[in-house]
């Protein structure tokens, strides 16, 4: 049987790894770390479980169809439900608004919220629509590295309406052209933070976002996030995918510009397929050393990463829900503060995931577990000790005038993770959540293709690679890379 090695085990890889599979491969995956899943794993303290990483979970079909490869219900196996309402929104000043996942209650609800025309609204989303429907195809399912990918009717399509897709403009940009409250343009430029980039440089083509979740809707896996990478694991354990846990991958081999294994810790294993999910300038930087670096890919700017601080709360606030968002009041000098000045803002957007509300043996009886999230640059040396103390204060400050109490005295565990744990646990450049950031047109032709061109059957995976990090996107990522493999 042909022999295919997958290089760690984040989602991308597992689908990777499935994937080859079900075309016949005898598949080996090899993971640095105890366990699998990459950044979407869990832990617990003192009673409140917590989600790790990724806390927004879209477009479950793509995680269906994994186990339809091979032929099982993934009803059996992963079990979720979709939520009725997308996120909480809260404002210094008072204002809130609930945003219903259903598109015509939001239009209307919002149209109240913020004093907008219902129709404007209406042109707003179909545009968005529209966005979607010309480059699906092209950007998310295809390779933007191969030349047939541009003689198909779908880009012809796209390049002909290429003036709908407003890439010579910012989402801020196309967000302010619609609307006039500076509430409601916060609201549809926070979408850029899906991909890590600031809405006051990448394209207006990230519109399209809601879309997607007004569209295909926001989801709960009935087990917590952890469920989407761990019921994979075990489909993959019951097809035969061996596992290598805590057996770091040392080199990628190849001879005479093909690829033929890998040598770890442990030793040397032969392939003629390797997939790396492995953040792609660590690929490069180590395994691939002897390979010609692509600068140009390497070099671009970063997604933000993050800082999270994980409480147990001893107590309840019915206002909040799973998505809940509590914007800064200066957003522009936020962004600015991430990406230019490589800082956090005093005033940050914090984000709050509560998963106990969905899932309530989450959290001790009476309690909640608030995943505390806010976007921060990337780690290049700074006094992340003294950062994480003052961000700490400033969002215990902030919860407190919104939430009209006093937070602090309701925490009763707490683990932080910030961009330098980020790093040392994903291996991913400058702790980045999503790679390269999209703060330009071009990005999206930037990153790293899901094959070596330097390599013969050596592909690549995951948030770093095409079409970009989140979830949906990387297990798009592996059906790209593994849709150039042939079956055996």
């Amino acid at each position: 049987m042909n022999k295919a090695i997958v290089i760690g085990s984040g989602i991308a890889g597992l689908a990777s790894a499935l994937r080859l599979r079900s075309k016949g491969y005898e598949v080996k995956v090899f993971e640095a770390n105890a366990f699998t899943g990459g950044k979407i794993h869990a832990f617990t303290n003192q009673g409140y479980r917590f989600d790790f990483g990724p806390s927004l979970f879209t477009m479950p079909h793509l995680v269906d169809e994994l186990f339809e490869l091979f032929d099982r219900d993934p009803k059996v196996h992963f079990e979720y439900i979709r939520k009725d309402t997308i996120c909480n929104y809260f404002w210094e000043d008072g204002h809130t608004f609930t945003a219903p996942a259903d598109k015509q209650q939001f239009i209307e609800q919002a149209a109240r919220s913020f004093w907008v025309e219902e129709q404007t609204l209406e042109n707003y989303l179909t545009r968005n629509k529209e966005k979607y429907d010309l480059t699906a195809r092209l950007f998310l399912e295809k390779s933007l590295h191969k030349l047939n990918t541009y003689l198909s009717q779908d880009t012809l399509r796209s390049i002909l309406q290429i003036g709908k897709l407003h890439l010579g403009n910012t989402l801020n940009g196309v967000n302010q052209s619609y609307f006039n409250d500076s509430k409601l343009v916060q609201l549809f430029n926070r979408y850029a933070t899906y991909n890590g980039s600031s809405p006051y440089q990448t394209p207006g083509i990230m519109s399209l976002i809601p879309h997607l979740e007004m569209h295909f809707g926001t989801y709960f896996p009935k087990k917590g996030m952890h469920d989407i990478s761990q019921s994979l694991y075990h489909l993959a354990k019951d097809e035969g995918i061996e596992f290598h846990l805590e057996e770091p991958v040392e080199k990628i081999l190849t001879n005479n510009h093909r690829v033929s294994g890998i040598k770890t810790i442990r030793g040397t294993y032969e392939a003629e397929i390797v997939i790396s999910n492995m953040d792609i300038f660590s690929t490069y930087k180590t395994l691939l050393p002897d390979a010609k670096q692509p600068k140009r890919t390497l070099n671009q700017e970063r997604s933000s990463s993050a800082l999270i601080f994980y409480w147990g709360i001893n107590r309840q606030f019915p206002e909040l829900d799973l998505h809940n968002i509590f914007f800064s009041n200066n957003y522009s000098q936020e962004f600015d503060h991430i990406f230019n000045k490589l800082d956090l803002f005093r005033d940050p957007t914090v984000y709050i995931n509560i998963t106990s509300k969905d899932k309530p043996d989450d959290a001790p009886p009476g309690c909640e577990n608030w995943f505390v999230m806010i976007n921060a640059p990337g780690n290049v040396g700074q006094d992340w000790d003294k950062k994480v103390n003052e961000a700490r204060k400033n969002i215990i400050q902030k919860l407190n005038r919104v939430l009209k109490t006093r937070i602090e005295d309701h925490i009763v565990t707490e683990d932080i993770v910030d961009p330098r744990t980020i790093e040392s646990k994903t291996r991913s450049h400058q702790g980045s959540l999503y790679g390269t950031s999209s703060n330009s047109k071009f990005a999206a032709f930037l990153r790293h293709p899901n094959f070596s061109s330097q390599y013969k059957n050596l592909f690549f995976c995951g948030g770093s690679v095409h079409p970009g990090g989140g979830i949906p996107l990387c297990l798009l990522s592996a059906k790209i890379a593994t849709d150039q493999i042939p079956s055996v």
